[in-house]
């Protein structure tokens, strides 16, 4: 009797490794077709909203006048993030959790590696300088008029690249993260790209670079929205103020708690996707770096989708981020004087 093989696969002898030609090279990834297929097209669609929606964020804030703001300045820096890491880091990485192949060289493994973890540490103190900002503008409100401008938010943006960049490339190149375990990475085979921590280097760069940044900024948001609560207290008028003056402190009050709840949204998605990566690396080292790949690739996904939420979250909860995305897609934002629109007026 003849037995029929079916290749469900659609791998034959020679793509059963990376660089078939190659002697060492890693195996390919045996996935069935149809789940390659479905693993491509989460993928592109999660790359494709990350890019779409972030390209939204910067366009708005760069073009329209009334977007000018300390605030919105660490916003627009935190969106060119998002967007980079949707249009350079998340490609190559979606062929690699797919084909579990690395298929761009030595070299370029570590600048992938290293602009990932440039732009994880570049994205949590952006979110610290987000919630000190928050901090100052409800607690302190006459220290922020005074003290936050515009020059001094883009020198902080500064430093924090110019430090991102330079802990991201000096882990990578000077190889601390390996301390310990070199006996592991004397002959990988070729094909890979995988980021590794000892146990001490993961468990301090988890505690310096994750848990006390998250955890200082938790506080101050909780400090926030107690400071926050007293001032909705206290905004009552009274038989001696006039109406109009009472309208606009409030409002003015309203909007800066808003802006802080929208904010901490923002830095509780972040802290919630990257947690459970963050704990992989530190227990992976603990288990003699047992923990599968796909559970790697799996999480390593959920920090990229945080970049993708953002725009989303800015959409869901500032009307007048709406208003902006539709001048954009309409196409009036090409028309002359539309940097000068009134996006905060409300329609009757």
């Amino acid at each position: 009797m003849e037995i029929l093989s079916i290749n469900l696969t659609g791998d034959s002898e020679e793509t059963k490794y990376c660089f078939p030609n190659l002697k060492g090279s890693c195996l390919r990834s045996q996935k069935l077709i149809f789940i390659k297929v479905a693993m491509y097209f989460c993928m592109a669609f999660i790359i494709l909203m990350t890019i779409c929606g972030n390209l939204l964020v910067i366009i708005s804030i760069s073009h329209f006048r009334q977007l000018h703001s300390p605030t919105n300045l660490i916003i627009l820096s935190l969106a060119f993030i998002d967007w980079f890491l949707g249009a350079f880091l998340m490609p190559c990485s979606m062929i690699r959790s797919v084909e579990d192949c690395w298929y761009f060289g030595e070299t370029f493994c570590k600048i992938h590696s290293s602009v990932d973890i440039m732009m994880s540490i570049a994205s949590l103190l952006h979110l610290g300088l987000i919630s000190v900002d928050r901090y100052l503008a409800i607690c302190k409100p006459l220290q922020y008029r005074t003290s936050v401008t515009m020059h001094k938010v883009a020198a902080l943006i500064g430093i924090t690249w110019m430090f991102s960049f330079a802990f991201g490339f000096g882990v990578i190149l000077s190889k601390v993260n390996l301390v310990g375990v070199e006996e592991l990475f004397i002959d990988p085979c070729t094909g890979s790209c995988i980021l590794f921590f000892s146990k001490e280097r993961g468990m301090m760069a988890a505690f310096v670079a994750f848990f006390i940044p998250g955890t200082v900024m938790i506080a101050l948001y909780m400090k926030i929205f107690y400071v926050a609560k007293v001032q909705a207290r206290k905004i009552k008028c009274s038989l001696a103020m006039t109406r109009a003056r009472c309208d606009k402190n409030g409002t003015s009050e309203q909007t800066e708690r808003k802006a802080a709840k929208t904010l901490a949204i923002v830095l509780g998605v972040f802290l919630l996707c990257c947690l459970p990566f963050t704990m992989l690396l530190v227990v992976d080292s603990f288990l003699d770096y047992s923990a599968p790949t796909v559970v790697f690739d799996a999480l390593g996904w959920l920090t990229y989708i945080n970049s993708t939420c953002n725009p989303l979250i800015y959409g869901f909860f500032y009307p007048w981020f709406k208003r902006v995305f539709k001048i954009i897609l309409s196409g009036k934002v090409f028309q002359n004087g539309s940097s000068l629109l009134n996006i905060y007026e409300e329609r009757n």
